[in-house]
């Protein structure tokens, strides 16, 4: 924001009060929540913007509590999740139809990932989505501080979808040494820096709202739009917005028909536009 928020500042001292602090906060109606909303979204108004954020502050407290487990400061974790809190609040488009909650826990997660990657100075640790998820789910899962055996592995590898070689890996570069992350030496490999880790064209907020607001229209009317895509849109449909888990990508469903990539993005974008019309809102 352009403007500036005065916000209580979770300092380590003094957490605890911070705590109750933003816990007094009252939150939202959604009558409130939309004024205020549309306040700042038509007048940028910084009062209203505000009112947004603080009552929003204790879901960032419970937030970076699921993170304490990476041995980080926990003012310092709640701080990077007020930053992501008011990157929501900045793109929160009150004509959506969601609550901010909803919305702003993607950029909150985002804000906090991005800080744990940085201060755990870890190279490539997690490119791909799974090994993503086995990064930020591994500690909370495993029962003490030693080796995995491979039972346990396998335990974990069932429930987050991943082979045990995975999980071993993902243990393995966790609790080596650190490393830099700061791609300054050419070793004729293509360097990322933490924001790539996190920057998936599949996971940012704005799709994954859409996300949402397609799982919520399947109480009403859904089974009736399916119907009238044809069949290929339909199959496309289900296998990008209703499966269970892990969902397909648009090149795994380019390679099934022999298309491109950009090709199944246009018969989605079409079917899902299509169907929204066939809901009623």
């Amino acid at each position: 924001m352009n403007q500036t928020i005065s916000l209580p500042v979770p300092a380590a001292y003094s957490l605890d009060s911070y705590i109750q602090t933003v816990n007094r906060y009252p939150m939202l109606s959604l009558e409130e929540e939309q004024r205020f909303a549309r306040a700042w979204h038509d007048k940028q108004d910084v009062e209203a913007a505000r009112q947004l954020v603080v009552s929003h502050l204790r879901v960032v407290v419970s937030v970076a509590r699921r993170y304490l487990g990476y041995g980080l400061p926990q003012a310092d974790l709640i701080q990077e999740g007020n930053v992501g809190l008011m990157k929501a609040v900045k793109r929160f488009d009150p004509d959506r139809g969601v609550r901010l909650v909803s919305f702003a826990l993607h950029w909150i997660r985002a804000e906090i990932h991005e800080y744990v990657l940085k201060n755990w100075r870890l190279v490539k640790v997690a490119t791909t989505k799974s090994q993503r998820k086995l990064f930020f789910n591994l500690r909370s899962l495993k029962q003490s501080l030693n080796a995995l055996t491979f039972e346990e592995a396998d335990a974990m590898a069932l429930e987050l979808n991943v082979s045990r070689k995975d999980v071993l890996e993902m243990e393995t570069r966790m609790s080596g040494h650190d490393v830099s992350i700061d791609p300054t030496v050419d070793d004729g490999e293509e360097s990322y820096s933490p924001l790539a880790f996190l920057a998936s064209p599949d996971e940012n907020p704005a799709q994954l709202l859409e996300r949402e607001q397609t799982e919520r229209l399947r109480h009403t009317g859904l089974a009736t739009a399916l119907e009238n895509l044809d069949e290929r849109s339909r199959h496309i449909i289900k296998a990008r917005w209703l499966t269970e888990g892990e969902t397909a990508t648009l090149h795994e469903l380019a390679a099934e028909y022999g298309i491109s990539a950009e090709r199944i993005r246009q018969i989605e974008a079409r079917a899902l536009q299509k169907m929204r019309t066939l809901i009623p809102a």
